[in-house]
């Protein structure tokens, strides 16, 4: 099935539309986004329909779907909508660059996007849903959990597990046989050698843990918008005011 229909109507969206379009045997025939975000009939000149009327619009045996959607509530909602087209009848696709490096061993799941410059070595695996993005580097071995988002330029060396629902920003590092734990938030540069512990968020080098989780600096306490659901999610640095300050640099390019 070459008919795609792509979520969301942000950067990220057209990001992926722009890849599939030069890079894929794909066509993208339109774009679907929640009714609350819904307020432009086109995008990249293809049709929008609002989420909740795909069913109506796009038939699930005429199209599948590639939801190309951030990290927003530590990927959760990309995860939702996710679940929510496979129970509709959606088959997902994926989207993996020419541009990257991958061997034959490695099964694509669905609704995984590995972008240009990306290195997945032999024995690795990588889960559903999952986004990798430019020139990361992910060593022999490892687990890459479901629904996770890997930034660009990041570095994992080998037997590294990521688990579940993770974020890992722009040019963090992960030591070999580190386990990354369900629902973290690695901030962008971060150097993380030892374990880490569910729904925390690790910054600097060497990587230590702050107060607040993983789900709170990626909802309501960044005063940014919806990436998945059509607004821009901004990246904007949190700071802590008790002791030293702490400046998590974000990323997500």
């Amino acid at each position: 099935m070459n008919k795609v229909v792509l979520f969301g109507v942000t950067q990220f969206s057209s990001l992926a539309w722009y890849a599939l379009k030069h890079d894929s045997p794909y066509d993208v025939v339109g774009f679907t986004v929640d009714r609350s975000y819904y307020h432009e009939e086109f995008h990249e000149d293809l049709p929008v329909a609002p989420f909740e009327d795909i069913q109506d619009v796009y038939a699930p045996d005429s199209v599948s779907m590639l939801l190309p959607l951030g990290f927003h509530s530590i990927n959760g909602l990309r995860r939702k909508r996710y679940e929510q087209a496979l129970a509709q009848g959606y088959l997902m696709t994926n989207y993996v660059s020419s541009r990257a490096i991958t061997w034959p061993s490695l099964n694509v799941q669905k609704n995984c996007l590995i972008y240009e410059g990306a290195v997945v070595q032999p024995f690795s695996r990588v889960g559903q849903n999952v986004i990798i993005r430019s020139n990361a580097h992910i060593s022999h071995h490892c687990e890459i959990g479901d629904h996770v988002f890997i930034a660009a330029g990041v570095t994992l060396g080998g037997n590294v597990v990521i688990g579940e629902q993770s974020f890992v920003g722009l040019g963090a590092v992960v030591r070999d046989g580190v386990t990354i734990a369900e629902r973290c938030f690695i901030g962008a540069g971060a150097v993380v050698i030892t374990d880490t512990e569910a729904d925390g968020v690790y910054v600097g080098n060497p990587a230590r843990k702050i107060k607040r989780t993983s789900l709170e600096v990626t909802t309501g306490l960044l005063r940014g918008s919806d990436e998945q659901s059509g607004h821009k999610f901004h990246t904007h640095r949190y700071v802590t005011h008790k002791g030293n300050d702490t400046t998590c640099p974000f990323g997500s390019k």
